[in-house]
């Protein structure tokens, strides 16, 4: 039988320590949400791997190493009202929900937001499923403190960016080709400033991509 939380740990201690994520909430957000219950079946046996995880041609399950980073980087706590955008199965969510005061979590996969909704039900009480457009977030809930998205942007949509408090943060993985790089944006007067944060790549999420230029 499959000794999973052997394996939770040393995913913390070989790929999420030394990523210099040194922040208790975090470290122990991630030791107690049993990721493989959140992954695809076919992926349970990968849960603890240092990659992203597939969860359809352009979604992915965050490689641990990445989600703790930006976790860290964007400096959630125990007052922040989160916004994550492309929960999947909730793995995410889950993982938040322990740091943070309650987490709107927004899928538009109604397949993986039902089981994300049991999942969560199990094993996050301060998580709010909401159902819609990953690129349209959940403005009925907001504003928020911070924004998460899992997966790779290429144009941030104004609606999310309208979303977020005044002094807010959001988290992105800016992709450009096969490469991709992970900024922190904060909310100043209404305008967001960026800084680098670390290298990561993830498939650009739907809604998230650069419009097709025509040609004449």
């Amino acid at each position: 039988m499959t000794d999973f939380a052997t394996r939770r740990r040393v995913m913390v201690d070989t790929q999420v320590r030394p990523s210099d994520v040194s922040k208790y909430p975090i470290i122990d957000a991630m030791l107690r949400v049993p990721r493989e219950l959140f992954v695809p079946d076919s992926e349970v046996e990968a849960a603890y791997a240092g990659d992203n995880l597939r969860l359809s041609r352009d979604r992915v399950v965050l490689e641990p190493r990445t989600l703790a980073k930006i976790l860290d980087a964007l400096g959630v706590d125990a007052d922040d009202l989160v916004l994550d955008i492309g929960a999947g199965l909730g793995y995410s969510s889950a993982v938040i929900a322990r740091i943070a005061e309650a987490v709107v979590a927004v899928e538009e996969d109604e397949g993986l937001a039902a089981e994300a909704q049991s999942l969560l039900g199990e094993h996050a009480d301060n998580v709010l499923l909401h159902i819609g457009p990953l690129a349209g977030g959940a403005a009925a809930h907001g504003p928020y403190d911070a924004i998460v998205i899992e997966g790779g942007v290429s144009i941030l949509p104004d609606a999310l960016t309208d979303q977020l408090k005044d002094g807010g943060r959001i988290a992105c993985i800016f992709m450009e080709g096969a490469l991709g790089t992970v900024r922190i944006g904060w909310k100043i007067d209404g305008a967001i400033t960026w800084r680098f944060a670390f290298n990561a790549s993830a498939p650009v999420l739907p809604g998230f991509e650069k419009k097709a230029a025509f040609a004449f």
